[in-house]
């Protein structure tokens, strides 16, 4: 699916995606990666079955006050005790599949809210 944007103050927003990418500014990426406003990270975690906190330490320096967490094609949670870090940080987690997760990362940037999306593509 392509997404349309109007212009906003963020540097990074997708504008696509597909089974196995995301477009982030026109440019299609086939690793997962982490989206910010300011800052694209490639790569970024490895597959579902190796997610483990480390992966979200790079966000909690970061510290968004949200954190989108797309799951690949269909939502799955992981254990607390993964993202247990930006929870006592005090910054939000939501977790839904990573389409949900481009199309809400899009909607709160452009609002200029303070959020990563970490995406992580394939099954």
């Amino acid at each position: 699916m392509k997404l349309h944007l109007d212009q906003h103050n963020a540097q990074y927003f997708v504008t696509g995606y597909g089974m196995d990418h995301v477009m982030v500014n026109g440019v299609p990426h086939t690793q997962s990666m982490v989206v910010l406003p300011e800052e694209l990270i490639i790569p970024w975690a490895g597959a579902w079955a190796d997610l483990n906190d480390r992966d979200f330490e790079i966000l909690t320096l970061r510290a968004p006050e949200i954190v989108l967490l797309g799951t690949g094609p269909r939502q799955r949670f992981p254990a607390p005790e993964v993202y247990k870090g930006l929870i006592r940080a005090r910054i939000g987690v939501e977790i839904m599949d990573t389409q949900a997760a481009c199309r809400t990362y899009n909607i709160l940037a452009a609002e200029g809210r303070r959020v990563a999306a970490a995406l992580l593509l394939g099954g």
